[in-house]
């Protein structure tokens, strides 16, 4: 099974793409999808879309997981995050491909065993078990990997998670 994680932004979107088989993961690609902050909204959401389709096109992933947003206090920042979100589901679901939403609770369990794991300790974990020589920079890229190795780990459950 190949699976593509994606940790949303509209900045920085990260992506990460595995590959699952017998329960082991092999690294296939990973990096970011960026957009400069004086674009107009809608651009970014076309550059975000575009390029999430073209790698789609080129890697052919199965699965698509996606981390839930999470956030407490900016809600401009939450909702322009939300409309990036929104445009990396739509490049899977055009092109057919299941999508699956995942918690930063889930994902941070999935990978430490712990739902309050620090952003290094996630970084770290991810290194270690994609055998990795350093952490995957920007943290975006890193947090995409760990959202996809949290649907590998989930996917005798995936349909509870399906959007």
């Amino acid at each position: 099974m190949i699976i593509m994680g994606i940790d949303p932004g509209i900045a920085i979107l990260g992506y990460g793409i595995l590959k699952y088989e017998a329960s082991k993961y092999t690294v296939i690609s990973y990096g970011a999808v960026t957009t400069a902050a004086h674009t107009l909204l809608t651009e970014r959401l076309k550059i975000i879309h575009n390029e999430l389709t073209e790698l789609i096109k080129i890697y052919k992933p199965d699965v698509y997981a996606v981390e839930e947003l999470f956030f407490n206090k900016n809600i401009k920042t939450a909702l322009t995050v939300g409309h990036a979100r929104g445009a990396a589901i739509v490049a899977a679901s055009n092109m057919n491909i299941p999508v699956y939403e995942y918690t930063p609770l889930q994902v941070k369990q999935a990978i430490a065993g712990y739902g309050r794991a620090d952003k290094k300790q996630m970084q770290q974990m991810v290194r270690i078990l994609l055998n990795l020589r350093e952490v995957p920079k920007p943290d975006d890229v890193a947090d995409a990997l760990a959202v996809a190795i949290c649907h590998g780990n989930s996917s005798n459950f995936s349909d509870l998670f399906r959007l």
